[in-house]
C-alpha cells in the first residue's frame, strides 16, 4: 500500500496500514497471558506507545461488537 493512512478502527487515521498489519500480527502473537503484552504490542507497531495501543485495541473492540450485531456495515478502511 501506499503512504496513506487507515481509519481502520474507528480511529482517525493516524495509523498506515503497515501498522495495523503490524498491530493484528503482534495481537496474535501476544495473546492475553503474555507479560507486558501491551509493551510488546507497541513495540512491535512501532511508533506508537503503550497507551495509543491499547486504545486502539478498544476502538478495534467496539468496532467488531458493532459489526456483529448487525449496526454497521463492515468497514471501510480507506481514508
Amino acid at each position: 500500500m501506499s503512504s496513506n493512512t487507515i481509519s481502520a478502527y474507528g480511529s482517525s487515521c493516524s495509523w498506515t496500514a503497515k501498522q495495523n498489519k503490524l498491530f493484528e500480527t503482534a495481537l496474535a502473537v501476544y495473546d492475553q497471558d503474555t507479560p507486558d503484552r501491551w509493551l510488546n504490542i507497541a513495540r512491535a507497531v512501532g511508533g506508537k506507545s503503550v497507551e495509543e495501543v491499547k486504545r486502539h485495541y478498544e476502538v478495534l473492540l467496539k468496532d467488531l461488537r458493532h459489526i456483529e450485531s448487525g449496526y454497521v456495515p463492515s468497514p471501510n478502511y480507506r481514508c
